[in-house]
């Protein structure tokens, strides 16, 4: 069999240890790219959560094998190492990966993950230690783009780099958010958080000033708000009477509606959220807003964003230090 023969057909392991819909997000160039090369059967997700893989990835139409486990947040506990071998290939009734990619670089979540046996194992962990093959890799950053360039390394073998194609979406969602938005001047607005235990929100005043003042500009303020958040819903109504919450006025919603809605406006303006992951997904101008978290690991990998981060501009993990004049001179 010929080496591209045997490549084509390696099954390969995905493992990420992150636990939001953003997360998953972020990983879909680097699936669509391995998809492309070594076809869509032979790859398989692994995640630390369950959330990971649900019903809005299979919405963006990004198809990979779920490699199912009864061990929860996988990696994460020291007991995981006696069992996952075991437990894992004997569930999934594979003998053996030819590539496992761990996309995380936590010392016990890579070892443990590393007792599945493999022919090459990829990892960043302790300066690339732990993978197969002994080379220069670079260090990755959060760069799909890079990982790729160091599978190419272990692997001798080109990768192309393929981004995600936002036509996979079904094509219901775009003829919904054009009948939402059927105009011009839209400016969207991604306020609330999931995670609860760190403190990403801007101060809710500070965005509805803002929107009060981008609309006496003739500007058109829209909010990403899910139809049971109706307190949240209420306060801006009351303050903005004229603002848009598209997802009120629709039967559709989920992760392809605010994407396909996404591509309507003329820029958007959001926290870290798994919202501002479905906006970059429209590679539309974005202003995102960081307090506490790491603005070169989440924010969106595209072109035309400016990101206002706490820590860099006022030297404090607090993002109410962001003034509304920071969000306004970038409108």
């Amino acid at each position: 069999m010929k080496k591209l023969e045997i490549l084509k057909c390696m099954k390969i392991l995905v493992y990420n240890s992150g636990g939001g819909l953003g997360d998953s997000i972020q990983l879909f160039d680097l699936i669509t790219s391995l998809k492309e090369k070594f076809g869509q059967n032979n790859i398989f997700y692994l995640s630390a959560h369950k959330n990971h893989f649900n019903n809005a990835l299979m919405d963006y139409n990004v198809h990979i094998n779920d490699f199912k486990t009864e061990i929860s947040y996988f990696g994460f506990r020291l007991w995981h190492f006696l069992i996952s071998k075991k437990k894992l290939l004997l569930k999934n009734s594979i003998e053996k990966f030819d590539l496992i990619i761990d996309l995380q670089s936590k010392l016990r979540n890579t070892i443990i993950l590393n007792q599945i046996p493999s022919k090459y194992f990829y990892s960043s962990t302790f300066n690339f230690k732990f993978c197969s093959t002994s080379k220069d890799y670079i260090s990755t950053k959060f760069d799909n783009n890079k990982i790729l360039h160091n599978l190419e390394k272990l692997l001798n073998d080109t990768i192309i780099y393929e981004k995600y194609n936002i036509d996979l979406i079904d094509d219901k969602y775009f003829k919904e958010a054009k009948r939402l938005l059927p105009d011009n001047n839209y400016i969207g607005f991604s306020i609330t958080q999931g995670n609860i235990y760190r403190k990403k929100s801007w101060p809710l005043e500070k965005f509805l000033n803002v929107a009060d003042k981008i609309l006496k500009k003739n500007r058109k303020p829209v909010f990403f708000i899910e139809k049971h958040n109706s307190e949240l819903i209420n306060k801006i109504k009351k303050q903005i009477p004229n603002a848009l919450i598209p997802e009120l006025d629709s039967n559709l919603s989920g992760p392809p509606l605010v994407t396909a809605l996404s591509k309507r406006l003329d820029k958007a303006i959001s926290i870290d959220n798994g919202i501002m992951h479905m906006i970059g997904l429209a590679n539309i101008p974005m202003i995102v807003l960081f307090g506490p978290t790491n603005s070169k690991k989440f924010s969106p990998k595209i072109k035309n964003i400016n990101i206002l981060d706490s820590k860099i501009l006022y030297n404090s993990k607090e993002i109410s230090k962001i003034k509304e004049e920071d969000v306004l001179n970038l409108i």
